[in-house]
């Protein structure tokens, strides 16, 4: 085939550094525990019996696992409950926190951003991923730039087909 016709991979070529965020979402079980199956007639927090609850609690059922820990009611929980909660579990779990599954997701990819080590990114052409079939935080975007900015030669979002220029330094 003579060089006119030669098929080049230009985006091979390009020098980019591809990074898919997705590859830092943490991998475990994720468990909600919901603070109203603690409260009497799911309305009132009694000591005695939430403190019973919580004691009943197989902890091997959390071993491993990233929980959020969340009130479906409105209700007033005391802030030592979460405490006792959290203390029964923090043994087992990877991670407690109190919220939602997304505010869960969203300290999970803080965590991961914050300390992924990017110095193999520095003075390139990086390329973040546009598209993913994993749901991450759009927080976690902002603090990837923050990361990446004063460090990359360039920062690109998208495909590198179809790209969108962020940062040049």
């Amino acid at each position: 085939m003579s060089e006119e016709f030669e098929i080049r991979n230009k985006i091979a070529e390009s020098g980019f550094v591809n990074f898919d965020l997705s590859t830092l979402i943490p991998k475990g079980i994720r468990k909600g525990i919901d603070l109203k199956d603690f409260l009497f007639q799911e309305m009132i927090l009694k000591e005695k019996d939430f403190r019973e609850k919580v004691d009943a609690i197989d902890a091997e059922e959390y071993k491993d696992a990233y929980i959020y820990i969340y009130n479906s009611v409105d209700t007033i929980v005391p802030l030592w409950a979460y405490f006792v909660l959290t203390a029964k579990l923090t043994d087992v779990a990877k991670k407690i926190v109190f919220g939602d599954r997304e505010d869960l997701e969203v300290i999970l990819m803080h965590n991961a951003v914050q300390t992924y080590d990017f110095e193999d990114m520095r003075g390139k052409r990086v390329l973040v991923k546009g598209c993913s079939d994993k749901e991450i935080p759009e927080n976690a975007y902002i603090e990837l730039v923050e990361q990446l900015k004063p460090m990359v030669k360039s920062l690109m979002f998208g495909e590198a087909c179809s790209n969108v220029p962020i940062v040049k330094n």
